[in-house]
């Protein structure tokens, strides 16, 4: 059996080894086929199982100073502290539900409280019907929608205890 991928070592790069080669082997090439097609799918599945778990933690370009994707998203203290700054400023807003999704700070049912959110930097998602609030270190470069279920699967989620909640919760 031909071996088409060339010693693939992280996710990252077997991607770009697989585009390649189905741009290279594609059936309506004259050097391609149906076959050859069907072999490099087979061969990037086993090795996408074994290498999903690799990221490329190197730097991806050096000479712009510009980090991997990988870096740009690790652990952040700073960005940290100003989340958890904003969240003991609204921790005590009655009727509002606050929710973490990733590094963004996501608050529902919060119009009597409307005005004291933007002055604190939050903008409001009219089409999630909710106000949200990140640092500068995670601004989206997308303009792809995002529905909040799909955040809450890819970045994972969990809901802030308020007053009221907890006043709820004893009753």
């Amino acid at each position: 059996m031909k071996r088409y991928f060339d010693n693939a070592s992280t996710l990252e790069e077997l991607r770009s080894q697989y585009k390649k080669l189905l741009k290279q082997y594609h059936p309506n090439n004259k050097n391609g086929s149906e076959e050859a097609t069907k072999a490099i799918s087979v061969e990037y599945e086993a090795l996408f199982k074994r290498l999903k778990d690799v990221h490329d933690t190197r730097q991806t370009d050096t000479s712009d100073g510009k980090e991997s994707a990988y870096n740009v998203h690790m652990y952040d203290w700073e960005n940290d502290v100003a989340l958890r700054e904003v969240l003991q400023k609204i921790i005590n807003f009655s009727g509002i539900e606050i929710e973490i999704i990733g590094q963004w700070i996501w608050v529902f049912n919060a119009y009597s409280c409307h005005k004291e959110l933007n002055a604190m930097g939050f903008k409001y998602a009219g089409k999630k019907k909710a106000w949200y609030f990140h640092t500068e270190a995670f601004r989206k470069k997308s303009h792809k929608v995002i529905s909040l279920d799909d955040s809450r699967k890819y970045y994972g989620s969990s809901k802030v205890h308020t007053a009221d909640n907890k006043d709820l919760i004893e009753a």
